[in-house]
């Protein structure tokens, strides 16, 4: 069967590639630590499901408005003023099934064919494939370890061109776990406005911050009305399986986005947006609970990784990853990534799943239990001398 040719444009994640080559292994009898999969391994939180449940008991399992079912919409904008994030309008939020819909609604209803769009590298690698498939150009940002993963405003500019339409931010960010810094951001938002670009910025792990008060673009005046909110549950409430996202965005693209929801998905589950409010105004213990958490496993990673011969690693401000070097081990990180794999019996991520510039890295999601994390820095520690010899 001859595909079309925008198929040859479009392309994927490869942390579903390593699952897959990982339950392979498992099948085989083998035992393998996930640190490859963007997850957080907690339950979601039982207020969540019941309201879910009670939801389906109700009825609640028809077509919704397509946006989103207005109870929801207005959940939205109450969570983002409560929490000191942003004051907008119902109006301007748009519901989705997952996050990725943003990504790429947003794309397809700004970019075409002789557009640019900038986005970081490394990233997740859908910022790249989708505006591939768009017709656009991508053009990488380059993030850098002497800067700590965060982006140059200065490149930034010089990489501006007549044709760039979007920039794409992603704080804290996947795979590296920086964050930016509000300096940083009003240096992007003088770059947006002077050239009148759109901004799209991939806040979903804006809650896992350590330390530090996480800064967004939309606390800048004038930055309201030419950027799009990615975010969802999945990170924050753990609920990646119930595959519910929003957008805020400025008001000229609600409707063009809105279109864009009717013509793929319809809606958003009807019972599952239930559960999505109660998440919004429902306690915020578990979710302190898995920052928590979180914070004592990247500390004995990090430790783990720079006790390491050849492995060098910087301490996350954000999400769940740790993104090494090991360029010292003189070998290509999709071998790395391989043969720890093979070897040591652990997943995880060549940084050239995030994009050119991650090579001589490697992700680690820390979203596992501590003692399966130090397995798997002693089976990595006990490995890499065979990789290398």
């Amino acid at each position: 069967m001859k595909l079309a040719d925008r198929m040859g444009r479009l392309g994927t994640e490869s942390a579903f590639e390593v699952l897959a080559k990982a339950r392979a292994l498992e099948a085989e009898g083998r035992s393998i630590i996930h640190l490859q999969i963007g997850e957080p391994d907690f339950d979601t939180p039982e207020h969540v499901v019941k309201a879910a449940e009670e939801a389906l008991s109700g009825g609640m399992t028809h077509y919704v408005p397509a946006p989103g079912i207005p109870a929801l919409r207005e959940a939205v904008a109450a969570f983002l003023s409560s929490r000191g994030r942003l004051e907008t309008d119902a109006s301007r939020v748009v519901v989705t099934p997952g996050a990725k819909p943003i990504i790429y609604f947003t794309i397809m209803a700004l970019c075409q064919e002789g557009d640019e769009v900038l986005y970081p590298d490394p990233g997740f690698p859908m910022y790249e494939s989708i505006a591939t498939y768009s017709g656009a150009t991508p053009v990488p940002l380059p993030l850098r370890e002497e800067n700590r993963f965060r982006l140059d405003p200065e490149e930034l500019a010089s990489l501006v061109t007549e044709r760039t339409k979007l920039i794409i931010l992603s704080t804290p960010h996947n795979p590296c776990g920086s964050a930016l810094t509000r300096e940083e951001l009003e240096a992007v938002a003088r770059v947006a406005i002077e050239h009148d670009l759109v901004v799209l910025s991939d806040e979903v792990y804006w809650a896992i911050t350590y330390g530090g008060k996480h800064a967004s673009i939309l606390e800048i005046d004038g930055m309201a009305d030419r950027t799009v909110l990615l975010d969802g549950w999945s990170k924050t409430f753990a609920m990646t399986g119930w595959r519910l996202g929003f957008g805020v965005f400025p008001q000229p693209l609600v409707e063009p986005v809105t279109r864009l929801v009717i013509n793929t998905v319809s809606c958003t589950s009807a019972f599952s947006q239930y559960g999505a409010k109660a998440a919004l105004e429902g306690p915020w213990d578990q979710v302190d609970a898995m920052v928590e958490e979180f914070h004592r496993r990247r500390d004995v990673i990090v430790d783990g990784l720079n006790s390491i011969d050849g492995v060098s690693c910087l301490s996350p401000d954000g999400a769940f990853y740790v993104f090494p070097s090991v360029r010292d081990l003189g070998l290509p990180s999709k071998r790395v990534e391989e043969e720890i794999l093979e070897r040591a019996g652990v997943a995880c991520l060549s940084g050239t799943a995030f994009g050119q510039h991650g090579e001589g890295y490697l992700r680690f999601s820390y979203a596992n239990s501590v003692e399966n994390i130090s397995a798997a820095l002693d089976a990595i520690r006990t490995t890499l001398p065979e990789i290398t010899a």
